[in-house]
């Protein structure tokens, strides 16, 4: 079996729940989107609202904490190629996700739904981001939602 995701902790205890619903959503996400055959994997960094913020400061230039960071290492047109070729693609990394817990635990919360569902969404989410997705725009953001909405109720993850 691929393992299509790696997982770092960043100032926070790894936890076995968080574990498995990253693990569920970003090989239901290589699946849909026809990267399960590839040798390419994704980061996901969970950590705490200061590291996000300073990371946040870091790359972007926007001293504020945030709930989801995706860092691509490809363009959207790319990542079309690499799945036009699969074999002959070596093993690399499709991007970094970072995610705030905190953020993540007060979402549920504000939105009135599960823990489960909240940082399911906020993977998804990075994860299109990483495949070159934006919502910046009405008819992109549409695009977006789509497919993350897509991934969730597959899962049958809902609000």
């Amino acid at each position: 079996m691929n393992d299509f995701v790696q997982i770092n902790y960043n100032n926070i205890e790894e936890n076995k729940e968080y574990n498995k619903i990253v693990h569920t959503v970003i090989k239901k996400c290589f699946e849909e989107e026809g990267l399960d055959k590839l040798k390419i994997y994704v980061n996901i960094i969970l950590t705490n609202p200061e590291q996000i913020r300073k990371i946040n400061k870091e790359y972007r230039n926007i001293d504020k904490e945030t709930d989801c960071l995706s860092f691509p290492m490809f363009e959207k047109e790319e990542i079309e190629e690499l799945v036009k070729q699969k074999e002959n693609v070596t093993l690399d990394i499709l991007g970094d996700i970072v995610v705030s817990i905190t953020k993540v635990h007060e979402q549920a919360e504000e939105y009135n739904h599960s823990f489960e569902r909240e940082l399911a969404y906020m993977i998804v989410h990075g994860f299109y981001h990483l495949m070159g997705y934006d919502h910046m725009e009405e008819k992109e953001k549409n695009v977006m939602r789509e497919k993350e909405e897509n991934i969730l109720q597959n899962l049958n993850i809902t609000r």
